[in-house]
């Protein structure tokens, strides 16, 4: 049996090699199993492998000496982590990613009673890389500057969220000893709260101080207008406590404390990776592309620039760009039955990157919100319309990535005018006499 080694229809970029051994690995905390077939072979070897950078090194040494620095396909069930992190480093390992649920539903094909171990895993990955590896996108890494980028955006949502989850649990904290402050002070994640909650952690300690000390207080954290300064004092001043129980005040404060040093630590945190990755972002060659975008500004372009890298191989059509991102529908029929539902298999980070961008877009760019009016007008949810113009707009985004060039929005009106009098002829052309 013949391998397919080589996809004749490929660009250049991103033909594989010819491999001279095929490995997959069930990776574990603290163990991996691997499989291993030489080309042209059907025999299967098997082996060990402690999670360790020393043993990862011994092995592939050893391999890569047995196969004279031939190139290897490596197929695991992970994009990132620990293992990949490892393996990423040598030049003749070319890595696979199988979704675990691929493997899942593979396994379960061939093993419907639910068998399973780590050595039969590693064997039906071995089996995909071996027979299906063209449904497989190798993970070809981008540029530093483009997986740094990536890197960065990512975590920047992590503390965002991070933030978020703190300053609801403070706000369910405050609702049971404090409520007022959330009437007074809306946005529990400005410095201002958090410096007012360090200084007077509840209603009572608040009340207790000199009226001029608040009124200083407010004037030091951007309150300007005499009358609302003189309106919230008079609001504390009349404020009556949530509750008098000491243990639940004292208990209540404290974790207010908490809550209020992890917020400013992440706030600052948050502050310093947004200045890295609007320097890194301006250092890259597509940036201009991006931030030519209409409601990307200095928060989106960076994540939609690093959502696609720069490798044009990677995407050989923008219905393949919409399927990666998740912004794509899925079909799905049985008979005579059809539906259409969310892509759920896909980057959850990157397709909210782009629904927020087209969400965004709506109010800054005419035929963006002409466009989601209509879509709205056929009863469809906020959500839906905005998925269907992130569709369109990830079609435009991607010509424009293609040929390097930034986004003109007379460009596009003036294409969109042009398929309308095409169409208007061709309707014209087959009317009836």
């Amino acid at each position: 049996m013949t391998e397919p080694n080589s996809h004749p229809l490929l660009p250049e970029q991103n033909r594989e090699p010819e491999f001279a051994a095929y490995v997959a690995i069930d990776w574990a905390d603290k163990k991996h199993y691997w499989s291993l077939r030489l080309a042209g072979s059907k025999k299967i070897e098997r082996g060990e492998l402690d999670n360790t950078p020393e043993a990862v090194e011994a092995w592939v040494t050893e391999l890569s000496a047995r196969l004279e620095q031939r190139p290897l396909a490596v197929a695991l069930e992970q994009r990132r982590g620990a293992l990949v992190a490892m393996l990423s480093k040598y030049a003749p390992l070319h890595i696979y990613p199988v979704h675990p649920a691929t493997l899942a539903k593979y396994r379960e094909a061939w093993y419907p009673s639910g068998s399973k171990d780590d050595v039969k895993d590693a064997d039906q990955l071995l089996e995909i890389v071996c027979q299906h590896r063209e449904r497989l996108r190798r993970l070809d890494p981008d540029t530093t500057g483009m997986r740094l980028l990536q890197f960065r955006v990512e975590d920047r949502r992590q503390l965002v969220d991070q933030r978020t989850a703190i300053s609801n649990r403070l706000t369910d904290l405050l609702k049971i000893y404090f409520p007022q402050i959330l009437v007074w002070f809306p946005a529990l994640d400005a410095p201002l709260v958090g410096e007012l909650l360090k200084r007077w952690p509840s209603l009572q300690d608040l009340q207790k101080a000199r009226p001029a000390a608040v009124e200083k207080f407010l004037r030091q954290h951007n309150y300007r207008h005499e009358e609302d300064i003189q309106q919230r004092i008079e609001q504390i001043r009349q404020a009556i406590p949530a509750t008098d129980d000491e243990a639940l005040l004292d208990s209540a404060q404290f974790k207010t404390r908490i809550y209020v040093q992890q917020m400013a630590v992440l706030r600052t945190a948050i502050s310093e990776l947004e200045k890295k990755i609007a320097e890194l972002a301006s250092r890259q060659a597509d940036y201009a592309i991006f931030e030519s975008l209409p409601g990307a500004g200095k928060a989106l372009a960076p994540r939609l620039m690093a959502g696609i890298g720069s490798r044009r191989e990677r995407f050989e059509s923008a219905g393949e760009l919409q399927c990666y991102a998740g912004i794509a529908p899925v079909k799905e029929a049985s008979g005579n039955s059809q539906w259409v539902h969310i892509r759920w298999a896909c980057s959850k980070f990157l397709r909210q990157s782009f629904h927020e961008w087209a969400a965004c877009s709506i109010p800054q760019c005419a035929w963006a919100k002409d466009y989601y009016s209509r879509q709205r007008a056929k009863n469809k949810s906020h959500h839906t319309a905005v998925r269907a113009l992130a569709f369109k707009w990830m079609r435009i985004l991607y010509r424009c990535w293609k040929d390097r060039q930034p986004y003109r929005e007379e460009v596009h009106l003036a294409n969109l005018a042009k398929r309308a009098v095409n169409l208007s002829s061709l309707a014209k052309s087959v009317q009836m006499p």
